[in-house]
């Protein structure tokens, strides 16, 4: 009698468990099912290889950085920045171009707008250009280091940070100065870089093969896990309200929300997604795709 109460409690909570898990499952297989047939508010094409995207709210305008004809590596003079509406349309397609009006830019990267400068990462060193009206302001020398790949652009509060895909490593541009702020294989292969302001440290991504996602405080040599998804080769990141982090995953061509140290898809995008800008006025994300050649923008769904 006693063996048959315990095997019927044991029973009980298998079942119990099970029902758990398979309602989290349906869940989860619901919520991919939602982000495989959502679709982009508008598709807008017109670029040549565009790889990164930012908004400007004072403006209320994106600026997409495009590489241009030939390769990322390429120091070729021939990339160029768009300007871009909200809802899609072409406000100016070459607003900066390289070798145009003293303007020195070859494949344009990662950009992160600090006061009325528009920081940008190239193909051999950090470009600053006026946001309102192109004109050339600042370039950081990279000559004295062996560069991998010059990636990812973002401000703290003692200067504008860099990521080098190529070499594991982050700059520190101040004072007219570059100098290597952080050097860790444990930043397996740095991408995505950006400021949360609320927790006063980076958000730091991989392209590298693992799935997780990273914090790092300025002065420290500290990475700290935050949070892990399903996929990998991260790209863009950037922090929502109450502290949510939305990165483009290359891996499986989706933007993934970390709500607490726990990842999950809610967009499926249209190809390999690179480096994302979120829309703060409208709740909108912009993702450009090199291969495609085009900048999809999707509304952000409201999930927690």
């Amino acid at each position: 009698m006693r063996r048959l109460t315990i095997g019927f409690a044991a029973a009980a909570v298998v079942a119990a468990c099970s029902t758990k898990s398979d309602s989290a499952k349906n869940d989860s297989l619901a919520s991919a099912s939602a982000a495989d047939s959502a679709k982009p508010i508008v598709i807008v094409s017109g670029f040549n290889q565009p790889e990164a995207v930012r908004y400007d709210p004072d403006q209320d305008i994106y600026f997409v950085g495009n590489w241009g004809d030939g390769k990322a590596d390429a120091k070729d003079n021939n990339g160029y920045i768009s300007r871009v509406n909200p809802d899609g349309t072409m406000a100016v397609r070459q607003f900066i171009v390289g070798g145009q009006k003293g303007v020195t830019l070859s494949a344009p990267r990662g950009m992160y707008i600090v006061g009325d400068t528009l920081w940008v990462a190239d193909a051999d060193a950090v470009r600053g250009f006026n946001r309102k009206t192109g004109a050339p302001l600042a370039t950081a020398d990279f000559s004295a280091y062996k560069l991998g790949f010059l990636n990812d652009v973002a401000a703290g509060p003692d200067g504008v940070y860099v990521t080098d895909t190529g070499t594991q490593t982050i700059y520190r541009i101040a004072g007219g100065k570059v100098t290597v702020a952080l050097h860790d294989d444990g930043l397996n292969g740095p991408n995505g870089i950006t400021w949360d302001a609320a927790n006063k440290r980076f958000i730091v991504v991989p392209f590298g093969g693992d799935k997780v996602i990273r914090a790092w405080t300025p002065g420290s040599k500290t990475l700290t896990e935050v949070g892990k998804s399903s996929s990998n080769e991260f790209d863009g990141v950037e922090v929502l309200p109450g502290g949510r982090i939305l990165a483009s995953s290359q891996g499986d061509s989706s933007l993934h929300l970390f709500t607490g140290a726990n990842g999950r898809p809610i967009i499926k995008t249209g190809g390999a997604p690179a480096d994302i800008a979120v829309d703060t006025k409208r709740n909108h994300v912009a993702v450009p795709f090199v291969a495609r050649s085009v900048v999809e923008i999707w509304q952000i769904p409201s999930v927690q």
